[in-house]
């Protein structure tokens, strides 16, 4: 399979662009976004069998269990970095291998209900904070060390908006296919 082939399966939505002169509108359609993730998740993932959630989205990529997993881990992480950012001076945040921890035992579990649960619960908690956040507050930042780069918060809603999209395209993406790719 050809490079640019494989870019489209791994970016189906695309790669991230960090916007400019960010708006209180567009920042509402993230959150919104944000809001929406868990429901769209738990619809297309529901009756879904076994062999089903372990069907890959692209060759050598995550099977559906395992991105949904993974997102509950990288959105739980989100809502810690939001949470230091919003109570400390520009915290380093601690990074995470998410390669190695989507091949950890519960990321590798066929049951994705407790990450599903996972995903309602803490993005109600998040879109609250979101929504009770001032336009001071999303200027807030947090330091990634390993990309050495600060990321203020209403970047990291565009960012994670982008997130819950590109991984819910992952998902119908491997149902599409069937989870074979020639």
């Amino acid at each position: 399979m050809d490079k640019v082939r494989l870019d489209e399966l791994r970016f189906p939505v695309g790669k991230f662009k960090k916007p400019e002169n960010i708006t209180a509108t567009q920042r509402a359609g993230w959150i919104g976004t944000i809001e929406q993730f868990p429901a769209k998740v738990a619809t297309i993932t529901t009756d879904l069998s076994v062999e089903q959630l372990n069907w890959h989205y692209r060759p050598d990529g995550w099977t559906i269990k395992q991105v949904v997993h993974h997102c509950a881990d990288s959105h739980m992480n989100s809502v810690i970095r939001f949470k230091l950012s919003l109570t400390e001076d520009a915290p380093t945040i601690k990074p995470y291998m998410e390669h190695k921890w989507a091949e950890l035992v519960d990321s590798l579990e066929d049951d994705i209900s407790d990450s599903l649960t996972l995903l309602q619960a803490m993005h109600s908690k998040w879109v609250k904070l979101l929504r009770n956040m001032s336009d001071t507050d999303f200027e807030r930042v947090f330091v990634h060390p390993a990309q050495n780069h600060s990321y203020r918060l209403d970047v990291a809603t565009a960012l994670y908006a982008w997130h819950c999209d590109h991984h819910l395209a992952h998902i119908e993406q491997a149902l599409r296919h069937k989870g074979v790719f020639i």
